[in-house]
Parts: C-alpha cells; sequence; structure tokens
C-alpha cells in the first residue's frame, strides 16, 4: 500500500494499488443502469420473461414436408417458408446447424426437399449448388434414422431400411437391463409416436423424388444401416434384432403378433396422458410434430378435440410475418425469467421492487407439485416439486431449472415469505434426490446412463442419455453454497469430487448445455466460489488460466459449436456478450478486480452495449443436443452481461472497502 504525504499539511494518505479510473467506473455504472432499464422493458404484463429460440433450417423444412403429407398446403405460408429457407442457404449451396458453422447432410437435404416440394425447379441455381452439397455428403443414405423415416412418410425411403421403432418396448420394465424409462426424458417424448407411425406406416407419397440425391443410384447396399466390421457387437447385435422385429412386423400386420395391439393402445394412452398439463407432447417440436402425425394414423379426424389442440400447440411456435416464417423448438419463460430475475437482484436492483416481486409469484405459481416420469428413476420418498423450461410440462420438471429458479426466489422478498420459503424448501430437498451414483447431477433423470442404448439403430440422433454434466452440478453447488451448506456434506463431498474428476488438463471444463467449455468452465469456478473454497487452489487457478488464455484481441471471448465435434476449436469463435460474460464471472470467482483480462473483458462489455441497454449477438451459445442441435437463446445477449458487470462490481467494492479499511489502519498506526 502506497502512502502519500502531503507537504503542506503533513496529512498521510493511504492509495490502493491501481485504484480504478473514474472513466472506468462510470462505464460500468452507466452500462448497468441501460441494462436494468432494457430488461424491465422487455417484462411480460404477466410478469415473466421469454427470449425467442433461434435455431436452424430444419423445423421449417419438416413443417413443409409436413402439410404436403397431411394435404394441408397454404400457398401463402409456404412462400414465406421458401424465403425464410433460402435466405438461411450458405454460400456453398448447402445449410447448417448453427451460425458460422460448416453445410451438414440432413439440414442440406431437407431444405432441398422442402423447396422441391414447394415447387422450385431443380434447375434453379441455389437448388444446382444444394445438390452439389447433398452429394458430396454421400446423399440420402448419410441422413440419419429420424430424417429417413420422414421421408419414408412422403414415399422417399423404403420403410424396411428404417430401423424399427416397436411400441412393445412400453412394456420392458424396469427389471430388464436396458428398459423404456432408461431413455432420455427427450427421446421417449420423440419415440413413444414414433412407434405408433412405425406400426401404421401412413405413407402418402408426393408427386417429386429424391433419386438425384443418391450418388451411385438406389442400391440395398447404400441404405441398409452399416454394421460394425468386427462379428460379434453390441450394434450388429442390435442389427439383429432389428431384422427380428422386421419379421414381427410382419405377423402384426396381419393380426397375429399378440402383444401388438396392447402395445399400441399403451402407447397412444402414454401419448394422450402426456397431453395434459403440457404445450403438447414433452412441449418440444420433435415429439409434437411426431404426436400430430402419430394420431392421425391412428385414425383421429381432423376436428378431434386432441388433434386440433396438438395443431394448435405446434402451429404457436411459429413467428409468421408478412414475408417470412419461423419456427422455435419450444418456449423458455420459467428459464428466462429465473435468469433475468437473478440479474436483476445481483445489479441491485432494489430487491422489493414491484415488478421483481411479481416475477417472484409468477414463478412460485409455475413450481409443480405433481409426480411426473422422473419417479421411474427416481423413486425416493420426496413432495413432488420443480420446475420446467417452458410455459407447461408437468410432467417433466427438469433439475437445471429448478436450481435456477431456487438460485432466483432466494434474492427476491414476496408479499408471501411463507410460499416462498416452501417452495424453496420443496424444491431444493426434491433437486437433491436426483444426485447421481457418480457425484453429479443430469437434467432430467437420475442415472440415465446406460450406454447400450447408445448402439440401438434409431439412436444416431445422439440424445439417448441424459448424463450427469460439470455445468449442472456446479450450478447446484452454488446454490448449495450460497445456502451455507458446508464443504464436509456429503452429497457436496460427492459432487467436488465429480467436478474434479471431470476437469479438462488444460484446465477447462465441458459444457453440456452451453457453447462449450466457456460456459462449463466460467460454472464451475463460479460454484467453487459461492463453496468459499480456497480459489488459490492449483486445480481452480488452472481454470482461471484457461479462461485468460483464450481471450480475444478485442477483449471479448468465443466460442463455436465445432468445439463438440472437435475440442482443438476451443476458445475459438467471434467474441459474444454471453460467452463474453461467463468468462468474466468465471474469472471474478477470485476475486481480484485489477486482473488486465478482466477489465479488459468488462471494457468489451461496455464497449459493445448498445445504446438502448442490449447486446448485439448472432451466435448459437445453446446447446440442445451435442454434433446435432444448437440454439441461440435471445434472452443470454442481454441477461448474462448484466450479470457479469454486477458481479464484478462487488469484488470491486470488496476490493475497494479492504483497500479503505487497511488505509485506515495504516494510518492511524502511522500517527
Amino acid at each position: 500500500m502506497r502512502v502519500m504525504i502531503d507537504n503542506a499539511t503533513g496529512v498521510r494518505t493511504a492509495v490502493p494499488p491501481a485504484a480504478a479510473p473514474s472513466g472506468f467506473v462510470h462505464d460500468l455504472e452507466a452500462a448497468i443502469g441501460r441494462s436494468q432499464g432494457f430488461l424491465l422493458g422487455e417484462q411480460k404484463p404477466e410478469g415473466y420473461w421469454v427470449g425467442e429460440l433461434i435455431v436452424d433450417s430444419t423445423l421449417v423444412s419438416d413443417i413443409v414436408a409436413y402439410h404436403h403429407w397431411n394435404r394441408s398446403v397454404d400457398a401463402g405460408w409456404q412462400r414465406k417458408a421458401v424465403h425464410r429457407l433460402f435466405s438461411m442457404q450458405l454460400p456453398d449451396g448447402g445449410w447448417n446447424i448453427y451460425p458460422g458453422g460448416p453445410s451438414e447432410v440432413n439440414a442440406t437435404i431437407k431444405a432441398y426437399l422442402a423447396l422441391k416440394l414447394a415447387g422450385v425447379p431443380v434447375t434453379d441455381p441455389r437448388m444446382l449448388k444444394a445438390r452439389e452439397v447433398a452429394l458430396h455428403f454421400g446423399g440420402v443414405p448419410r441422413m440419419n434414422t429420424f430424417s429417413k423415416l420422414f421421408l419414408a412418410l412422403i414415399g422417399l425411403f423404403p420403410w424396411k431400411y428404417v430401423p424399427t421403432i416397436p411400441c412393445e418396448v412400453l412394456f420392458i420394465g424396469k427389471w430388464f437391463h436396458v428398459n423404456f424409462w432408461d431413455m432420455s426424458n427427450w427421446s421417449r417424448g420423440m419415440i413413444v409416436p414414433l412407434s405408433i407411425i412405425n406400426h401404421f406406416k401412413p405413407t402418402r407419397s408426393v408427386s417429386v423424388t429424391l433419386d438425384e440425391l443418391y450418388p451411385e443410384g438406389i442400391h440395398d447396399r447404400d441404405l441398409a444401416l452399416a454394421r460394425d466390421p468386427q462379428r460379434f457387437t453390441l450394434r450388429n447385435f442390435f442389427l439383429w434384432l432389428d431384422r427380428l422385429h422386421k419379421l414381427a412386423e410382419r405377423f402384426a400386420r396381419r393380426g397375429l403378433h399378440p402383444f401388438r395391439k396392447p402395445a399400441l393402445r399403451k402407447a397412444e394412452q402414454w401419448m394422450l396422458e402426456r397431453f395434459e398439463g403440457s404445450d403438447g407432447l414433452a412441449a418440444i417440436f420433435p415429439a409434437m410434430l411426431n404426436s400430430l402425425i402419430a394420431l392421425k394414423a391412428l385414425g383421429y379426424p381432423d376436428h378431434h378435440p386432441q388433434v386440433v389442440r396438438a395443431a394448435r400447440e405446434l402451429k404457436r411456435l411459429e413467428h409468421e410475418t408478412e414475408d417470412d416464417v419461423r419456427i422455435e423448438p419450444c418456449f423458455s419463460p420459467v428459464w428466462d425469467t429465473a435468469i433475468v430475475l437473478m440479474c436483476l437482484a445481483e445489479s441491485e436492483l432494489p430487491a422489493d421492487h414491484p415488478r421483481l416481486m411479481q416475477a417472484a409469484e409468477w414463478l412460485m405459481n409455475k413450481e409443480i407439485r405433481f409426480a411426473g416420469d422422473w419417479i421411474h428413476k427416481n423413486p425416493a420418498k420426496v413432495e413432488p416439486s420443480g420446475w420446467v423450461f417452458e410455459y407447461a410440462n408437468k410432467w417433466n420438471p427438469d433439475v437445471d431449472d429448478t436450481a435456477m429458479v431456487l438460485l432466483a426466489l432466494r434474492k427476491i422478498p414476496t408479499a408471501n415469505p411463507a410460499k416462498r420459503d416452501e417452495c424453496f424448501r420443496r424444491g431444493l430437498a426434491w433437486m437433491m434426490t436426483f444426485q447421481c451414483k457418480d457425484g453429479g447431477w443430469a437434467a432430467f433423470d437420475k442415472d440415465c446412463t446406460n450406454n447400450i442404448l447408445e448402439k440401438v439403430p434409431f439412436a444416431d440422433h445422439n440424445a439417448m442419455l441424459d448424463p450427469e454434466c460439470a455445468d449442472i452440478t456446479a450450478r447446484i453447488l452454488e446454490l448449495l453454497g450460497r445456502e451455507g451448506v458446508s464443504h464436509d456434506h456429503p452429497q457436496v463431498k460427492a459432487a467436488l469430487q465429480y467436478i474434479r474428476k471431470h476437469q479438462e488438463e488444460d484446465g477447462s471444463w465441458y459444457g453440456r448445455w452451453g457453447v462449450n467449455y466457456i460456459y462449463g468452465t466460467w460454472q464451475v469456478l463460479r460454484g467453487m466460489r459461492a463453496l468459499k473454497l480456497d480459489m488459490d487452489q492449483p486445480w481452480l487457478r488452472r481454470g482461471g488460466a484457461w479462461l485468460e488464455s483464450v481471450q480475444h484481441e478485442d477483449g471479448g471471448w468465443g466460442e463455436r459449436c465445432n468445439t463438440y465435434d472437435d475440442p482443438v476449436f476451443k476458445g475459438c469463435g467471434p467474441s459474444t456478450a454471453s460467452q463474453t460474460a461467463w468468462a468474466v464471472m468465471g474469472l471474478c470467482a477470485f476475486d481480484d478486480p485489477e486482473n488486465p483480462a478482466l477489465k479488459r473483458g468488462i471494457e468489451y462489455l461496455t464497449r459493445a452495449q448498445n445504446s438502448d441497454g442490449s447486446w448485439t449477438e448472432h451466435e448459437a451459445t445453446g446447446t440442445g443436443f451435442p454434433k446435432v442441435f444448437y440454439l441461440k437463446y435471445d434472452i443470454y445477449r442481454n441477461a448474462w452481461p448484466l450479470l457479469a458487470l454486477a458481479t464484478y462490481r462487488q469484488i470491486l467494492r470488496r476490493a475497494t472497502a479492504v483497500h479503505k479499511n487497511g488505509a485506515v489502519r495504516r494510518e492511524t498506526a502511522l500517527a
């Protein structure tokens, strides 16, 4: 600590080292104020926040194909869909699955098909380029199973080469090593209606073909699923089992399959039950579209209330303008509201601000007091609780959303504190029962990690399991730390072991639900700081050093989805507001506001902020299914930077207070 002595008065003044310039602090405070104002302006009258989930072109392509299957094409709507698809075409002629990414085979062929169905001539230069890209990837034979199934629905792929999804799988109980409940929550929602579709095979042929997208013509050797070169493998076993299922299908079509009728009834009932209390089946696009087709395959007429409701919920996902249409995969109001609520509270908007209290009330009313599908993997005797991502999805509360809601609720006074405390108590107790055997937490289920399921022929969507992950585990540890739970708590100790076990050699952590290593590393460091661990431990310092090592010259951080394909791309990608905010918060965990990398990150955020308090971001920083599906959470670019700025302000104030206290003590000693 430097001491300055005024020669005229003899007054000694302690000066903290590298005191923050007043302009820097002014910019920080101004950015926080603008951000608060912007987010308050985005709140819905009911008290919640919801940002759009922006995704690739495949959802629009799927709906175009569905309307042609359903014979329900609206020429005006289709014109907008065509405009949308062409607006997303890459210069090389293909379509990608995340901004800045390369063309991808499924997205490209789906878009090509949708445009061809819509009447775009195959001689159109844009179609010729798309065809070239599709053939480069190997064409239709290289598409994934679910894509081929939808081609089969419109007569463009033979059913005999689509892996069988038998509805009898619902009869396999937990007593068997591989069973229905070992599948991830989202896979169950997709597969049950697909099993109904698989039985009826309701093909409605269209007037176009895709013959030109078979590089060597349509040959059996290209259509059949590839076998492992080694003879005795799990994949080959399941391929053999698929042949057995196809043989059984022949008997089922003749009414000779003893289990098919009861299995169909069970699948239908399972699906209808889960329509109740939800925004469509599982409240996500694939399951909702599959269930609508399944209802029609079962013979439900278009005017039946279940069909009308399923079609209405699917239509709600669309954003239609005069010239364009885009589709969300689901809605995210609970997740978005919890994040914004926490950000505003941490940024020192008065906790009793009426807008915050309104949002807290809205969140409390979204608690799910129903024993949903989670009980099959987690039969613990606990009061049902939890929150979901969407407006309504009572069968599927999840751990990650629950943790985020609890982090938000603990900061907000309400007009009914007893209600808030009860919500918090139930939610925390419920969430804690989901800790998995190895100490981590997953998104929806407990110990949903039977990797045999990844060998099933229809499991090529990379989403059959719901594994534990460092980001969710660390978020729960953050919550427990803020609640004062001891490091010696058995569940905390197990979770810390999990976190340490899954640290990468370079010090980073993999991020399952956000892109990617920046997301995972930030959440771990923030969680460890909340637990009041010694942040000078070498393993934690390595995490901070990794973040510093991937900072860009502009002061920001960015990482693209290609890191899921190859970790060599860690930390590479255009700087974004959300990922810079994550990295800033990760470095804030070390309580050093004078860290040059940290200050440059803050300067990036204040410099990149728009005049209205928002930030602009074009990259996808959210993860659905790694290597398959990514999202751009539109709320992220405006919420996470506020939390980062507020977190930095907190450590700056703490450091300043320490300097001031030290100055007073030293001045007293000198006197």
